[in-house]
Order: structure tokens, then sequence, then C-alpha cells
């Protein structure tokens, strides 16, 4: 799958990116699913990221309401993650 889910957190990232490990990580812990597309074992996914973001930056993080982040800090994804009362 290389578009992202209406319905739920898809998450563009490499295994290499700290930010992307960091971001999986909060989301791991904070216990809220999402799709993880590895632009590493799917490298045409990155064309659907920048699509998306408009940047070549990693991750990109794409909401339900279909807003997205990219390269964001935990206290953003926190935040948004409240405003749609994820957590």
């Amino acid at each position: 799958m290389t578009t992202p889910a209406t319905d739920s957190i898809t998450l563009f990232g490499a295994d290499w990116c700290r930010d992307c490990i960091r971001t999986k990580k909060q989301l791991d812990e904070l216990g809220i699913g999402y799709t993880y597309i590895d632009l590493v074992a799917d490298p045409s996914a990155a064309d659907v990221a920048k699509e998306i973001s408009g940047r070549t930056n990693i991750p990109v993080v794409v909401y339900p309401d279909a807003s997205h982040h990219v390269e964001p800090s935990n206290a953003d994804v926190e935040a948004k993650l409240r405003e749609l009362s994820l957590i």
C-alpha cells in the first residue's frame, strides 16, 4: 500500500532515519495504531510522500483528517493526537 489510509495514521519513513524511528517509537508507546510505509522497501512510495508534503523530508505523518506533519517533534505529534481525540 502506498497511499495513506483515510481512517488511520499513515507514517512514511525509513529505517535509517532517526526522526522516523523516534516517531514510530512514540506512536508505539502511546498505543496508537498506524500504517508504516517503508520507503526503502517501496521506493516509489517516496513520490507519494512528496506529493502529500511537497517536500522530500521524512517522516511524513498523515492523520485521519488528511492533515500531515513533516519531520514532526514529539510535541507536534502529541498535540495533533489530542486534537483528534486519539489520546
